[in-house]
């Protein structure tokens, strides 16, 4: 299992010299990548009645393929990582040329995890469509496969006409592993299967757990794929406190037994801070896992 760490995005401020700071942590502490949450905006719920997103205007989200570029910069080993970023709100070609940009910039390390997105606010303020999100996502996936494969490209489908053309310049990675987020109905399930590289599933390390894995794992076979060739990555959170520690390893080992394949450690949302108590906590994480 490759354990990496959640970049605490909301909490970690504008200072440049904190966002440094964590991610040469959590490599020097030998994690193996970072993920890192994605919004362009957010709502101002006084205007907006009913409103329940978790996200609002006053929260913070730096932009993931910037944040990348300086991240590339200034580490060496450790893996990028959106988990997830919306794709469907964004223009493909575009998305396809970022991504290969950074994977160049940073010798391969990106791993791009995309979904739909629940935020209409969004979908509306960069003028796609939310209502074919999920629709349109397959055929996005196509292109950006098509432009980090081959160097000229021709595509014709419902949203997107390419005439010999392509990016430079191209990724390391070829294609960039594209994994998915999301799955509260079969028919998101079943696409992931399809499609995916791997999977960022919201469940927990029990029955419910197991169960939504091997139904995926199912959908995987049906649609001719091998299930072991598809990544899982979950999530612990740690807080202060031993008990939020022993918790943390005893869902690792869950985890293992449920053959998952990746796993970040959160600590966005514990109640720290500073970026230096994401630290510790990340480094108590590493200290007790390795014992």
């Amino acid at each position: 299992m490759k354990i990496g760490v959640l970049f605490p995005q909301t909490e970690i401020g504008q200072d440049q010299g904190a966002i440094r700071a964590f991610a040469e942590a959590a490599e020097e502490l030998g994690y193996d990548h970072l993920v890192v949450y994605d919004h362009v905006l957010g709502a101002d719920p006084a205007h907006r009645q009913n409103w329940s997103g978790p996200y609002t205007h006053e929260s913070l989200f730096h932009e993931p393929f910037v944040l990348f570029g300086y991240l590339a910069a200034v580490t060496r080993n450790i893996g990028l990582t959106t988990g997830i970023m919306i794709l469907p709100q964004r223009q493909t070609a575009l998305v396809a040329k970022q991504a290969a940009e950074v994977d160049r910039l940073s010798d391969g390390r990106l791993r791009l995890g995309v979904g739909v997105g629940w935020n209409d606010v969004e979908y509306e303020a960069l003028s796609e469509n939310f209502h074919n999100r999920g629709v349109r996502i397959e055929e996005q996936v196509a292109v950006l496969r098509a432009l980090w494969t081959k160097e000229v490209v021709s595509f014709h489908g419902k949203w997107h006409r390419i005439v010999e053309a392509g990016i430079n310049p191209m990724p390391v990675q070829r294609p960039i592993p594209l994994w998915f987020g999301g799955g509260r109905t079969e028919t998101v399930v079943r696409r992931i299967a399809r499609l995916g590289d791997g999977w960022f599933p919201q469940i927990r390390p029990d029955d419910a757990g197991r169960n939504a894995l091997e139904q995926f794992r199912r959908f995987a076979q049906e649609a001719g794929r091998d299930p072991a060739t598809i990544g899982i990555e979950t999530g612990v959170r740690v807080s202060n406190g031993e008990d939020s520690l022993e918790q943390a390893l005893r869902d690792v080992q869950t985890w293992k037994e449920m053959d998952v394949t990746h796993l970040s450690v959160r600590t966005m949302g514990a109640g720290f801070s500073t970026v230096d108590e994401h630290i510790n906590a990340i480094r108590r994480f590493k200290q007790a896992s390795s014992d």
